[in-house]
């Protein structure tokens, strides 16, 4: 029989204890991390969300305390009752180990089967078996202090923008399907037969709504959902931290955004964040870096090669200059020991990722050099390449060359990654913030045949634009500005579009006819009608923010009860068939199973 608590109630928790509370009586409660059975000596590391603390038995322990001590196996939930005492043998790896409990009163309330896996930080069982029982993975200090540290972001966030005049309003959870960008998870209506809710990918509409009726500055930890492929830093499910402000320009939002990082770095880091943040365009960050959420902490930028080789007769430069497009170049200063011939081919298949042709290399090695191009260069030109990128012995020049600028950017940029994992040029402990401006206002999409708004079509252009929209919409920028920490972009946000004429235009410019703009929008459309003031705003993943400020691989490893790969939940096994009945009461036929 397991024993009952019996009006025994917890005073402290285990990790709080120390040399201050000795010849205090304490009440613990938690689960047998560990027992060490010693003959007429037994000890218990308990476990709780705090930490651990050794429970003591002796010759002295009443004989039934001892005989529970003796049978406790890992994970049974304990309760002790015990006097803090000094250990004879400290332990300096934990903050509880100048003390233990002699306990007076054990109390066996649960006994647990043999676990899966340790439950330890040390384990090295495989992350599916630990998703599966992820109740139990649940239990190792390094998940809980994550998860902890979460709790603290929230609550830091909320204080914050409360202090700044801002309402926290929940927005539905069930809306109307505007399909733009990510699919929606669909809802089926049992009430409305054939008819849909759409899971919301952002409250965005909610948002802007709540700004039109004059809530001034809106604040939502949003659940939200996308139905997109998994990557390490995306859920089908996650959590954003999203804001709304109105009468307000970019220089307003970005401000309040930054007094928030400031606030979260000196509380959760103990990191003093310089302020004003760095800013640079889309198109500076896409010319240095080859990508839009550029990591800044090392070097390898990227290098325009064009001007030097604008007469060249060598054909895959030429074709892709007459195309348009641009030769451009990463040199890697004194890597040619490091970079063998059989390392820059794995590097080229890197870049055919990208969608890139191959990889150009010149190797300035000790032995000699050696290139897979300049043989095809004139010497004029070969000397305007390597004084354009400041080549010296020892160097190694990668160079992507391609119709489509897009295709050469996409490619050195995720090499230049590549190396600096490689060579280790990423400083330890270390965090880059900046925010990345003037983004294009839309994107042509080849496989569609249209553009689409970069961002969400209720971003407002530059004005100082917006005369191109019909004749050249690819060059038209938008007030929209990304956080980007570390290489990886944290949250986004614009001014909107206030205007009804210009968000009508904004529609057309997406290929909406009238009729599809006010069968998707109409709503919206309609709300312009009563008077909208300016406004803008942004919307942070929670989850990636402390990821990152934690320097985990997964955010995974910062969510409670994460999906996997293919959007499925290991532990509960989600998602699942479900009953004819179910299908039937909501008028749904399934017409296909997976195999």
């Amino acid at each position: 029989m397991l024993d009952k608590m019996n009006g025994l109630k917890r005073t402290v928790y285990s990790g709080e204890l120390r040399a201050g509370d000795i010849g205090r009586e304490v009440v613990l409660a938690g689960w047998c991390a560990k027992q060490r059975d010693l003959g007429n000596l037994v000890f218990i590391d308990l476990r709780d969300r705090s930490g651990i603390a050794q429970l003591a038995f002796d010759d002295t322990s009443a004989r039934e305390i001892f005989k529970k001590a003796a049978a406790a196996r890992s994970e049974d939930v304990l309760m002790a009752k015990g006097t803090v005492r000094r250990r004879q043998s400290v332990n300096r790896d934990i903050p509880t180990g100048e003390v233990e409990v002699f306990v007076t009163d054990l109390r066996v309330l649960a006994k647990s089967d043999t676990p899966p896996f340790e439950i330890s930080d040390r384990t090295n069982a495989k992350e599916e078996l630990r998703l599966r029982y992820r109740y139990l993975d649940l239990r190792r200090p390094e998940l809980q202090s994550a998860l902890f540290m979460r709790h603290r972001i929230v609550k830091l966030v909320r204080d914050y923008f409360d202090r700044h005049g801002f309402i926290e309003i929940e927005t539905p959870v069930l809306i109307k399907s505007t399909p733009e960008g990510a699919r929606d998870y669909l809802v089926p209506s049992r009430v409305h037969p054939g008819k849909f809710y759409a899971l919301p990918q952002s409250p965005q509409l909610y948002k802007q709504l709540s700004m039109l009726a004059g809530f001034d500055r809106y604040l939502q930890i949003a659940r939200c959902f996308r139905d997109e492929d998994l990557r390490a830093d995306r859920q089908p499910e996650f959590t954003q931290i999203d804001l709304e402000m109105s009468f307000v320009d970019e220089e307003d939002v970005q401000a309040v955004n930054e007094g928030l990082m400031k606030e979260i770095f000196r509380e959760i880091l103990g990191k003093d964040l310089a302020l004003p943040l760095r800013r640079i365009t889309w198109k500076e960050a896409m010319e240095r870096y080859g990508s839009d959420k550029p990591d800044t902490r090392f070097g390898l930028e990227l290098t325009d090669l064009s001007d030097q080789l604008k007469d060249t007769a060598f054909a895959v430069f030429r074709g892709a200059l007459d195309a348009g497009g641009s030769v451009r170049a990463i040199n890697v200063k004194g890597a040619a020991a490091a970079l063998s011939r059989k390392e820059i081919d794995k590097l080229t298949d890197v870049a055919k990722l990208y969608k890139a042709k191959g990889l150009a290399f010149t190797r300035l090695a000790e032995g000699g050099t050696s290139s897979s191009f300049e043989k095809f260069l004139t010497e004029e030109e070969i000397h305007a390449v390597h004084e354009r990128l400041g080549a010296e012995p020892g160097d190694v020049l990668l160079v992507a060359a391609d119709a489509k600028d897009a295709v050469v950017f996409a490619a050195l940029g995720a090499i230049r990654l590549a190396l600096a994992k490689k060579l280790d040029l990423i400083p330890k402990d270390s965090f880059d913030l900046l925010w990345v401006t003037d983004f294009p206002l839309l994107e042509w999409d080849e496989d569609v045949g249209r553009f689409f708004a970069m961002h969400h079509p209720f971003t407002s252009p530059n004005l100082d634009d917006f005369a191109m929209i019909d004749t050249d919409p690819g060059s038209v920028r938008a007030r929209a500005y990304d956080l980007v920490l570390n290489g990886t972009e944290l949250g986004g946000g614009s001014i909107r579009i206030s205007d009804p004429e210009l968000q009508e235009k904004m529609f057309e410019a997406l290929g909406f006819t009238p009729e599809q703009a006010k069968e998707r929008f109409g709503f919206l459309l309609d709300a312009f009608r009563y008077g909208v003031p300016p406004h803008g705003g942004m919307a942070y993943g929670l989850d990636r923010l402390v990821m990152l400020l934690l320097e985990k691989d997964s955010i995974r490893d910062v969510m409670a009860f994460p999906k996997v790969q293919n959007a499925s939940e290991l532990m509960t096994g989600c998602p699942a068939e479900v009953e004819q009945k179910s299908l039937d009461e909501l008028s749904i036929a399934v017409t296909a199973k997976e195999e």
